[in-house]
């Protein structure tokens, strides 16, 4: 079983072609492109209403300020009871 999936594995990657002259390193467009469009992705494509890039704003803004909290840069007050 595993020795056929092995032969299939090596026949497709046998199909990409520059292998005396590449070797492996002929695949690295492809995972060039790959990233390429997981980039595209994480910027532009809305999940709910935010992007990966506004959340990581948001969690690196909220760092940046408990940090400032911890080091005593930012004091919090109690707000008045009325």
């Amino acid at each position: 079983m595993f020795q056929r999936k092995s032969q299939n594995i090596k026949y497709f990657l046998s199909l990409v072609p520059g292998k005396r002259r590449f070797g492996v390193y002929r695949f690295l467009p492809v995972f060039f492109c790959i990233g390429g469009v997981m980039e595209w992705v994480m910027i532009n494509v809305r999940i709910g209403r935010e992007t990966f890039y506004d959340v990581y704003r948001r969690k690196k803004s909220e760092r940046e300020y408990q940090q400032k909290i911890e080091d005593g840069l930012i004091v919090l007050t109690n707000p008045v009871a009325k």
